[in-house]
């Protein structure tokens, strides 16, 4: 499979670099013992999907107005081609990048562009979009909304998209359904065994007892383990680590 990206941008104009979604957070970085990489949740969203990267640093201030002319767009430094990437299009507060492609993807799969997860700003919120890229022939662009007047800063080399694809019609098969877990006498147990184990680390934990404070975290889910006492083999197929491939050159 081959996830197609075609330059929209003029043969003068660099389009926005695309790599790999990254695993690094600054605010995962500054807590104690860098602890939120402990989730293997959180590991696995950052690198589900490829990252569009910001090619210039800015800032962008708000007034509050309802108008285009209410958003300012000031460069670091002065740049030729700075509005082909970013401007004030749909006034109401509402950044616009141009992500500076057309993708197209394997019939059946669209693609969702949003902010890259768990990457927080303040003062502005990443708009979210689903996209018929099997067949659309026409790029689409990535908005963020302000949550109240002020500046907002943007780096370069910071993601200000990200691009990830799902299945439309598998998706619209799903049914879900409610079930009592008592209908599911080995899901409970294995439920019941889990929430034990849970239980007395974070009592161990809580105490100070030296083998659970030394231990940190338990591991079940990481390593895609069941305790012990659940008789339940390891899961097949378990992932604790993405690595998605960084886009080539095509003919």
């Amino acid at each position: 499979m081959e996830l197609e990206c075609y330059p929209t941008v003029s043969r003068d104009v660099t389009p926005p670099e695309i790599v790999p979604g990254r695993q690094p957070r600054a605010w995962m970085d500054n807590f104690l013992a860098r602890h939120p990489y402990r989730c293997l949740p959180l590991n696995m969203a950052n690198t589900s999907g490829w990252e569009i990267l910001c090619p210039v640093s800015f800032t962008a201030e708000w007034n509050g107005g309802l108008m285009q002319e209410d958003i300012k767009l000031t460069p670091d430094r002065p740049h030729p081609h700075f509005h082909h990437y970013v401007s004030s299009h749909f006034s109401h507060g509402v950044l616009t990048f141009h992500v500076g492609y057309m993708f197209r993807t394997p019939p059946g799969w669209s693609m969702m562009a949003m902010g890259t997860p768990n990457h927080v700003k303040d003062g502005i919120q990443p708009l979210a979009g689903v996209v018929e890229t099997d067949w659309l022939p026409f790029p689409f662009t990535m908005n963020w909304l302000f949550t109240r007047p002020g500046k907002v800063r943007f780096e370069k080399g910071e993601p200000f998209c990200f691009i990830t694809l799902l299945q439309d019609h598998p998706l619209h098969e799903i049914q879900p359904v409610i079930r009592q877990l008592d209908s599911n006498p080995e899901l409970r147990h294995q439920y019941d065994v889990w929430e034990k184990h849970r239980s007395e680390f974070n009592k161990k934990i809580f105490r100070g007892d030296p083998e659970a404070t030394k231990e940190a975290w338990q591991r079940y889910y990481f390593k895609g383990e069941f305790p012990e006492e659940a008789g339940a083999a390891a899961p097949e197929g378990h992932v604790n680590k993405r690595r998605l491939k960084a886009p080539r050159i095509g003919r």
